[in-house]
């Protein structure tokens, strides 16, 4: 490269390097307004989520971006990369507290890691916390007297049978939640052991989530939705998205979504192991698509055993859905034996019939998450 090459070169890289530092700049300046629509949001008791403003603004911004010969992509990624630092960044100033007359607040678990997530939500928002785990129930009878909510978070197994023993004796106008991936015994439980309000709570999250805005929260109703209600105002102030579902039909969606997932997760990474797979050399090898499969996977075995053995082994019916799952798997598996290249094609059609218009729906949404998946194994 001759010195006239090298000279126009680095008079380019310093004007980018400019146009990088106004970029920083106005980074900061759209970070510090954000906070002062947060503190507004907050004071006024608004969701820190808003889905149609979100929808609208990355609208008007893709097609700005279009006029002006910018691929309207690169401006959403950009910009969803901001709102999610703005999210994280929203909690910072406080909740607006819904429930300012409500009394102290009981997690029965607060010290694992989801009930320390509540733990921190509801102090945000001005409530007193405490927490209940077991070494404290010699003291329970004093962290219960004037509870206004009672919030179970311990593990499946043994959720039922701590209601029905330890949670009979509380304030008649407490109000009863839990926090656990099933609905349909524990809030029968609640019900029993309790008079007063009862609410069924399953975040479809986990406890690393630096935010709750965009993140699901089932309710299952109990008893008492009126008394109840600012609860789940106070969770979506927060950002979350409220699903209602009857306690059944949660449980029987769980068997797929959940229990057959995980399994199948489990027996992916257990024939990695048992086939002394390398998976450095795996990742060399990996498409942005493979890798996000590896990483849901490997995801799965850096958390508790004791965790997913409950959430798989909590239902009996998941053995049919899992059943269900390795006959299929065995069909095709006999196709693919058979060489029956033709019925693979016919049942791959029916499937995407079956689908609808989900699958280029789910193609959108996981273009996006590929691109951040090659962005991290390139960065």
């Amino acid at each position: 490269m001759n010195e006239k090459t090298t000279a126009e070169l680095e008079n380019l890289r310093g004007l980018i390097d400019g146009v990088d530092q106004q970029l920083l700049h106005l980074l900061r300046k759209r970070l510090d307004l954000v906070a002062q629509v947060g503190a507004v949001k907050h004071g006024a008791g608004l969701p820190i989520y808003a889905p149609q403003r979100e929808a609208n603004m990355l609208a008007k911004r893709r097609a700005e971006a279009k006029q002006m010969n910018i691929a309207p992509q690169l401006i959403e990624d950009i910009l969803r990369r901001l709102m999610r630092e703005s999210y994280l960044n929203e909690k910072d100033v406080g909740f607006k507290q819904v429930k300012a007359d409500l009394g102290h607040v009981v997690i029965v678990g607060g010290e694992g890691k989801l009930g320390g997530l509540f733990s921190q939500m509801l102090t945000l928002s001005g409530y007193q916390v405490k927490t209940l785990d077991k070494d404290d129930w010699v003291n329970s009878e004093s962290i219960f007297e004037g509870a206004g909510l009672v919030i179970v978070t311990v593990p499946i197994n043994i959720t039922c049978e701590l209601i029905a023993e330890k949670l009979t004796n509380l304030p008649a106008n407490c109000i009863l939640a839990d926090l656990t991936s099933i609905k349909g015994a524990p809030v029968e439980a609640m019900l029993a052991a309790h008079s007063g309000p009862v609410l069924g709570l399953h975040p479809m999250f986990g406890p690393d989530v630096g935010s709750l805005a965009k993140q699901v929260v089932v309710v299952c109703h109990g008893r008492d939705a009126d008394a109840y209600q600012w609860l789940i105002e106070q969770i979506q102030i927060w950002g979350a998205r409220i699903v209602e579902a009857e306690p059944s039909k949660h449980d029987k969606a769980m068997q797929l979504v959940q229990a057959m997932r995980h399994f199948s997760s489990f027996v992916y990474g257990l024939n990695l192991y048992k086939e002394e797979a390398d998976i450095a050399s795996l990742l060399q090898f990996s498409s942005p698509i493979y890798r996000l499969e590896l990483a849901m996977v490997g995801r799965l075995f850096a958390q508790s055993p004791e965790l997913y053995a409950d959430i798989i082994f909590a239902q009996e019916e998941s053995l049919v859905a899992i059943g269900d799952y390795l006959d299929n798997y065995s069909q095709a598996l006999s196709m693919l034996k058979s060489g029956n290249r033709d019925a693979f094609i016919e049942q791959f059609a029916e499937v995407s019939r079956w689908f609808g218009d989900f699958a280029p729906q789910f193609q959108r949404e996981s273009r996006a998450m590929l691109q951040s998946v090659n962005d991290m194994k390139t960065g």
